[in-house]
C-alpha cells in the first residue's frame, strides 16, 4: 500500500511539473515567457521559468502523498495548504523573490490532491467538482496579508483565481479544454491546439495579472484580441500579438496557470501517466 500511494505521487508530481515546463515551452504566447522572448516581463525569464517549476516536485509530491484516498475535508485543506505555502517558500528561494508559480502553485495543486483522491481513477469532471469542494474549505491558518491578487479581486469585483478554484474551474471546463480537444480533431498540430487552448481562455478569463497591470480597458483589449484570433483562426498574428501586449505591458498570467492546469487534466484523461513515469522531462531547446 506504501509503495503504491509513494509511486502514484511521485507519478502525479511528474506530471504537474512537466504541465508546467510545456505551458513555458509554448512559443508564441502573447505578453508571456517562451522560448522566443520574455514577453512583457523584465524578470523572469525561461530558464528561471524552468528552475522554478522543478522546485515544485517535492511539494506536489507531497500534496499527492497526503491526499491519497482521502476526501475533502478541512483537515485535508489545512495540510495541502501547508505543503503550498512551504513550496511558495522554496519557488521564492530558487528564483531569488520573483513570483513565477503561485498561482499554478494554488490551481495545480488542488487538483493534483483531487486527482489523488481517487487515487488516479476519477474522471475529469470529479477531479474539478472535488478540487472545489476543497478549496471552499476555509484556510483557518492562512496569513493575513494583502496580495496583488486580493487587492485586484476587491477593487474590480471578479473571482480570481480562488473563485475560479471553487467554482470547479469553469474556464478549464467550459472553454481551454474542449478547445484543445476539438483542436486536435480539426487537424491543428499540437502546438497550435494548446495555443487554442490559451486564447480561449485570455478570450474569456478576468485575469487578475492584466488588472492588476493595467487595468479594465487592457483586460477587455485582451479579451477582443484573443477572441479575433480564434475567429479568424490565423495563429501567424500571434507574433504580432506578442509584440503588442509587451509594448503595452499585458501578461496574460493568470491564463497560462489554467492552461498548464488544462494540460495537467488532459494528461489525466489521456492516461499518459505509464509513458511519462519512465523519463523525466527534456526540455526541447
Amino acid at each position: 500500500m506504501f509503495n503504491e500511494k509513494k509511486s502514484f505521487s511521485i507519478t502525479a508530481a511528474k506530471l504537474a511539473v512537466h504541465s508546467l515546463i510545456e505551458e513555458v515551452e509554448l512559443t508564441p504566447k502573447p505578453g508571456l515567457v517562451d522560448k522566443r522572448n520574455n514577453g512583457a516581463h523584465h524578470d523572469i525569464t525561461l530558464q528561471l521559468m524552468r528552475i522554478s517549476a522543478e522546485s515544485l516536485t517535492e511539494t506536489f509530491e507531497k500534496i499527492a502523498f497526503i491526499s491519497y484516498g482521502r476526501s475533502p475535508s478541512q483537515s485535508l485543506r489545512e495540510e495541502i495548504a501547508e505543503i503550498g505555502r512551504a513550496g511558495e517558500k522554496r519557488m521564492f528561494e530558487v528564483t531569488f523573490g520573483v513570483n513565477t508559480h503561485k498561482g499554478a502553485i494554488w490551481a495545480i495543486g488542488l487538483l493534483v490532491s483531487s486527482t489523488s483522491m481517487g487515487k488516479g481513477m476519477y474522471n475529469i469532471e470529479e477531479i474539478v467538482t472535488l478540487a472545489g469542494e476543497l478549496a471552499r474549505f476555509t484556510d483557518r491558518y492562512c496569513p493575513e496579508t494583502i496580495t496583488n491578487g486580493s487587492n485586484v479581486t476587491t477593487k474590480y469585483g471578479v473571482g480570481g483565481a480562488r473563485g475560479e478554484a471553487q467554482q470547479g474551474f469553469p474556464n478549464i471546463m467550459n472553454f481551454s479544454l474542449p478547445m484543445l480537444n476539438r483542436s486536435r480533431e480539426s487537424g491543428y498540430t499540437e502546438e497550435e491546439a494548446r495555443l487554442n487552448a490559451l486564447l480561449s481562455l485570455i478570450a474569456q478569463l478576468d485575469d487578475t495579472c492584466i488588472l492588476h497591470r493595467q487595468g479594465l480597458e487592457a483586460l477587455s483589449f485582451a479579451k477582443h484580441q484573443a477572441h479575433y484570433l480564434l475567429t479568424n483562426g490565423n495563429l501567424d498574428w500571434l507574433n504580432t500579438l506578442d509584440e503588442t501586449f509587451t509594448k503595452r505591458n499585458i501578461s496574460p498570467g493568470g491564463s497560462a496557470d489554467l492552461l498548464a492546469a488544462t494540460l495537467f487534466l488532459d494528461k489525466i484523461q489521456a492516461n499518459k501517466t505509464e509513458k511519462i513515469t519512465r523519463k523525466d522531462y527534456v526540455y526541447t531547446n
